[in-house]
């Protein structure tokens, strides 16, 4: 347990004990540049961002991770879904559990330290650290790595593949921006348990790279819409693309068990096809405007 213990210390802000959880881990030095740019500004480690259908700081899935903590009889931390904090409690359980002596205490906190895992965990992670090993600096990206695998034998020690996990079974699909509304839509977009897909500030310009675009400085949701008002047909075919790719992603690292990459995969197709049909009318309707 220390080692998912001492992972969720260096998702943290760098100080000066990571020097030397890092250099036990044979992990580069952590640099608090590169810290800031994946996790401040790329890949938020709040569970709440990736589960709650707002895709926000807080609300509804903060909430419930909120319910788990008081579950146990603890009050919550400050950022009860903060990825140190998750594997802080996991650590936590373990150690109570192997501590204790009553067989029965020592299951209920078995089943405990299970409920986490699949219910908080496993129902984020595997897309978060798929993105990890795209964006995250060397150090980050081999943490990425050590925390997968860690998370791959709990996984199998607790046999966590069960029903679907009430974040995932709550939460709400990305809806046609006719029937949605635009404003909606893009909240939908940017909400990766809606839409299946995570858009971070560098995908939003690697698309305007791509696209011959104008790269506006601002929020995600500012810099798509920037994106769709130059070429909404351009844009919204190159979301298709990239919600296809993470469908595929999602298919390939079944971590949180089969029923969770199902639904992460379901959720990116569905986008797919909605794209794909938005794109298709969006460049009829801009050839239909053009004059003759």
């Amino acid at each position: 347990m220390e080692l998912l213990r001492a992972l969720g210390v260096l998702c943290e802000p760098p100080a000066s004990g990571h020097d030397d959880i890092a250099a036990a881990l044979e992990l580069p030095r952590p640099q608090g540049s590169e810290y800031a740019d994946l996790f401040l500004f790329q890949l938020y480690p709040y569970a709440s961002v990736y589960l709650g259908p707002e895709g926000m700081l807080g609300g509804e899935a903060r909430d419930r991770v909120a319910g788990f903590w008081r579950a146990l009889g603890l009050t919550p931390p400050a950022e009860p879904d903060h990825l140190a904090s998750l594997l802080g409690l996991y650590a936590g359980l373990a150690d109570a559990e192997h501590a204790e002596q009553v067989p029965a205490r020592q299951q209920l906190l078995r089943q405990a330290r299970a409920a986490l895992l699949s219910e908080h965990l496993l129902t984020w992670l595997p897309a978060y650290l798929a993105k990890i090993d795209e964006l995250a600096p060397p150090v980050y990206r081999r943490w990425g790595s050590l925390l997968r695998s860690a998370l791959r034998r709990e996984a199998a020690a607790l046999a966590a593949d069960g029903p679907l996990p009430l974040h995932l079974r709550c939460a709400p699909l990305l809806e046609p921006a006719d029937a949605s509304g635009a404003t909606e839509f893009l909240d939908g977009l940017l909400a990766p348990v809606r839409s299946g897909v995570i858009l971070a500030r560098d995908d939003l310009a690697r698309a305007a790279r791509e696209l011959g675009l104008g790269l506006r400085i601002g929020e995600r949701r500012f810099v798509l819409a920037s994106l769709l008002e130059q070429d909404p047909a351009a844009t919204l075919a190159w979301l298709a693309r990239e919600a296809s790719r993470w469908a595929r992603l999602h298919g390939e690292d079944a971590l949180g068990g089969e029923s969770i990459a199902t639904f992460w995969t379901d959720r990116a197709r569905r986008t797919a096809r909605l794209l794909r049909a938005d794109a298709v009318e969006a460049g009829v309707r801009i050839g239909s405007e053009r004059p003759e």
